[in-house]
């Protein structure tokens, strides 16, 4: 059986010159007895006209009256048939002879190795990318510039001296720091999820407890109204029998009969707050849920960036707090990281408005705060001055206190956190001790790029330093009523 594909209906007809070689054809075999058709597409139209997804589900046999079948693309068959009123064929026109067409295999099979083989060759260029400059296979990736190099880009004056590695370890570091980061963006949120499971938790006994109690306050009144109903039963078959006696016996009890019928209960009061107080569980449920959840969070007004970290360097995985180990940690060296001083900034720049955070550096020995511009070199050695870029203060020796330029401090006591007021717009950078807002040292200036916060921690390699600590900020929420 020859196979006729199809497409995306309506079908366009072959030309004329076609057509005649396909007159040609016909007179040849016209000694056959069965009669056969010219595919008016091919496998690999087919499969560049319609999505992969669908072209695996191939109709076929639609017009099994004949010798012939034709197929097509099941959802352009459909898609056809939708259009039209009847179901037809959209080759020949013959009425479909099912309304469901089976899949043919044979034409399946075809798409799915054609596909196969596309993918396959797909894999294999990109393994085998090639420089657009020189030819060359992209074996390198430039740190610096964040692309792939041949070996003939590496010496060219654009990349001179930039830091490179193998395409493939540039790949291991981006996933390695992927899946490590994943990890604790889900650890984040276990936190979270482990919190609202205990407020459900909580809420839901609250309710239980709710309704026990108020379940048993209503038992204990249903209890009461049984002992009353018993007790007007009593007093009523009391009654019915002295009123069976003869005339002088029941003169006698009469006046204690009559006071015995003159006796009432009164009426059992309803029981006030018996329903389950609906207000109490769902009002503002999300909001109180919510203003309780701030007392987990901390949220801090700048984070660490760990990117620029040096290697001897060590974050915490909330990226608030940074500690210096004697030994270099494994990571990439890109152009972002400093190589040469044990420093890092804060994730976040800043180019206008007012800024604060507070340092926790506790009893440490030597520590850098302050800000830096961006452009200041990561790679080699940072002179400490404002006309630099370069607006900090610094401890050395435990007790010497120091601003950028050289200037002498003079505190009144060892401050166990520093306070830094970034003002760009006014072009000040001032520290305060937080403990009573007591003035250090104010750099006035004239920023004229981004900025950003900038640490140091003690540098001591006996493994008694201290690490530097962003505060969290206390965090409260206000509700204004409507007027």
């Amino acid at each position: 059986m020859h196979l006729t594909v199809g497409c995306d209906p309506p079908l366009i007809p072959r030309k004329k010159k076609k057509k005649k070689k396909k007159k040609k054809k016909k007179k040849k075999k016209k000694k056959k007895k069965k009669k056969t058709y010219r595919c008016i597409g091919s496998v690999r139209n087919l499969i560049s006209r319609c999505s992969p997804r669908t072209i695996l589900c191939v109709a076929g046999s639609i017009c099994l009256q004949k010798a012939i079948s034709h197929s097509f693309c099941r959802v352009c068959l459909q898609r056809y048939w939708e259009e039209k009123s009847s179901r037809e064929c959209p080759i020949c026109r013959s009425k479909a002879s099912v309304e469901d067409p089976p899949v043919n295999l044979a034409l399946k099979n075809i798409v799915e190795s054609f596909l196969k083989q596309k993918t396959e060759s797909e894999i294999a260029d990109k393994s085998d990318a090639r420089c657009s400059l020189h030819g060359e296979k992209l074996l390198l990736f430039c740190e610096h510039d964040k692309e792939p190099l041949c070996f003939v880009c590496q010496t060219s004056k654009k990349h001179r001296n930039h830091p490179v590695c193998p395409v493939e370890e540039a790949a291991l570091d981006l996933k390695t720091q992927a899946q490590h980061t994943e990890k604790q963006v889900k650890a984040e949120f276990e936190k979270l999820h482990q919190f609202l499971r205990e407020e459900e938790e909580g809420r839901l006994a609250a309710l239980r407890e709710e309704e026990e109690r108020k379940s048993r306050i209503m038992k204990e009144k249903l209890e009461q109204i049984t002992r009353h109903v018993s007790t007007l039963s009593d007093k009523i078959t009391a009654v019915e029998k002295a009123m069976d006696d003869e005339g002088t016996s029941f003169l006698k009890s009469y006046k204690n009969i009559k006071e015995r019928a003159q006796f009432t209960l009164q009426d059992p009061e309803l029981l006030s707050g018996a329903l389950i107080d609906v207000a109490k569980h769902l009002g503002n449920l999300k909001y109180r849920v919510w203003e309780k959840m701030l007392e987990m969070v901390q949220p801090t007004p700048v984070l660490l960036d760990p990117n620029t970290a040096h290697a001897n360097l060590s974050l915490s995985d909330d990226l608030t707090t940074v500690t210096y180990t004697g030994t270099k940690q494994k990571c990439p060296d890109n152009p972002e990281r400093f190589s040469y001083h044990a420093l890092l900034l804060g994730s976040e720049g800043f180019t206008s408005g007012k800024h604060s955070w507070e340092v926790k550096v506790g009893n440490e020995t030597e520590w850098t705060i302050g800000v830096v511009k961006e452009s200041n070199t990561r790679k080699g050695k940072i002179t400490c001055s404002p006309e630099e870029g370069v607006w900090i203060i610094m401890l050395s020796n435990g007790d010497d206190y120091s601003a950028a330029g050289g200037t002498k401090l003079t505190l009144k006591g060892k401050p166990q956190s520093i306070r830094v007021q970034l003002d760009y717009d006014r072009g000040k950078v001032s520290f305060f001790n937080p403990s009573d807002m007591s003035h250090i040292y104010t750099f006035t200036d004239t920023f004229t790029e981004r900025v950003f916060p900038f640490f140091s921690p003690d540098l001591k390699e006996d493994g008694n330093n201290a690490p530097l600590k962003i505060c969290p900020v206390k965090v409260s929420v206000t509700v204004m009523s409507s007027q």
